[in-house]
């Protein structure tokens, strides 16, 4: 599989190169060039496949410059997804069972695995730059903590991530930087963007991007949709995907491209609905992102869009074909998260509560065969053990931490406050690592 920049189709990269660039070079982003036709690997896969052999078959055809797909997969992965059996026509698949307790354990995870073979056939080393809203940062520095030729900068906006989602960031030290900065997080997804455009930092050091913008940790959550089509085929099937900076979905959709059998998507927000608003209208309009309890998706101008963009090749009417749209408050958040609790005693977290109403709608909307027919996954991104205050708030207790997240709370926090602007960036960047 070749690469391109949703800017210059015709600027071809490597696997190698599309990763470590993080941005192409001419600001736009990096993704397949090609749509290979893989609906024989889909149709080959055995309803009790597990998730490392689904992973390592789709290594192998999709990305031929690694060298061993199978060990890759094993090193990635050390975790699995679960779907939860349906209630009515919703199943539920949980992504939140990896190191940080979240979906993007299964991007980082992959992208570190990775970079850490490349450099080291290459004996250098590289400086990680990311910005998160709060659960790429947690699952980035967990994947990349203690790795070989590898340091990792996480930007995170002061006050705007959980109290777990920081201590997630701030508590690991060693090769893992945290950056708190005053301002939202589309400040911080700027600021990572402007010092990869910079022509000092770029002389001076190996600089590259774990957030979904950087194509190794796109590909692989692409890997979690084959994984749950593989056991549901049998149903006329679509994905319901929490949205906010778009990476994930738009890694469903490249699946569907490859000729994954889904019916369709149905993108879930919380009032960050620029994207949704383009959808119902035509017209996408970004702007400045607001404070929401589902934070992980406070989002005012999506990266990932410039690829679902170009995937649709522009064209409006065939997203919103293939991509429904459902835009839900902080409100029906806690409501919903209090009526699942009621109704199956199954905790959500407030993505995956954003996820599940989306779907309850989506499917009230379908009508005729379809309906009948019809099976909604919806993603469950976080553990709601990440969200104790708005879960407590919702059904009137606080639900169980996991060991990994019960750990860090009385570990210190550790991080460098920094104002809004790449001027004092660059120059942290260059005293540690230039």
């Amino acid at each position: 599989m070749r690469f391109a920049s949703t800017r210059s189709p015709e600027r071809i990269a490597s696997l190698r190169e599309a990763v470590f660039q993080g941005l192409a070079p001419d600001g736009g982003l990096y993704q397949p060039a090609d749509e290979p036709d893989l609906r024989p690997l889909f149709e080959g896969l055995a309803e009790e496949a597990s998730f490392v052999d689904v992973a390592s078959r789709m290594i192998r055809a999709l990305l031929p410059e690694v060298a061993d797909p199978a060990r890759l997969a094993e090193r990635a992965f050390s975790f699995e997804p679960v779907l939860r059996p349906p209630r009515g026509d919703i199943s539920v698949l949980e992504l939140f069972h990896g190191p940080s307790c979240a979906f993007k354990d299964f991007g980082a995870g992959f992208l570190a695995a990775l970079m850490e073979d490349f450099l080291d056939e290459e004996r250098r080393r590289a400086v990680v730059l990311v910005a998160t809203s709060g659960d790429t940062g947690s699952a980035v520095a967990q994947a990349f903590s203690g790795r070989k030729n590898v340091d990792v900068v996480v930007l995170y906006p002061s006050g705007r991530v959980s109290p777990l989602q920081e201590k997630q960031l701030t508590t690991l030290g060693g090769n893992v930087v945290a950056l708190e900065v005053l301002g939202s997080f589309d400040d911080c997804q700027r600021m990572v963007k402007e010092a990869f455009l910079d022509p000092l930092l770029r002389r001076r050091m190996t600089l590259t991007s774990a957030n979904s913008i950087n194509l190794g940790r796109l590909i692989p959550q692409s890997f979690y949709y084959v994984w749950a089509w593989s056991r549901l085929r049998r149903h006329h099937l679509y994905f319901c995907v929490p949205s906010g900076n778009f990476g994930n979905l738009t890694a469903g959709v490249l699946a569907w491209r490859w000729g994954l059998p889904v019916a369709g998507f149905v993108a879930a927000t919380n009032r960050n609905d620029v994207v949704p608003e383009y959808l119902r209208t035509s017209r996408f309009r970004p702007r400045s992102s607001v404070a929401t309890l589902s934070n992980a998706m406070d989002v005012g101008n999506p990266s990932n869009f410039e690829r679902l963009s170009a995937i649709f090749a522009g064209s409006w009417e065939a997203m919103r074909r293939e991509i429904a749209e459902e835009v839900v408050t902080d409100e029906e958040t806690v409501e919903t998260i209090r009526r699942v609790y009621e109704a199956t005693g199954e905790i959500l977290d407030p993505h995956g509560a954003v996820g599940y109403l989306g779907a309850e709608r989506f499917l009230a909307k379908l009508s005729g065969p379809q309906a009948r027919s019809a099976r909604v996954v919806t993603l469950a991104t976080a553990h709601p053990g990440k969200f104790v205050e708005v879960v407590e708030r919702a059904i009137g207790k606080r639900p169980e931490l996991p060991a990994s997240l019960r750990r860090l709370q009385d570990l210190p926090k550790r991080s460098v406050v920094i104002e809004n602007g790449i001027e004092r960036l660059r120059a942290l960047l260059l005293d540690r690592f230039g």
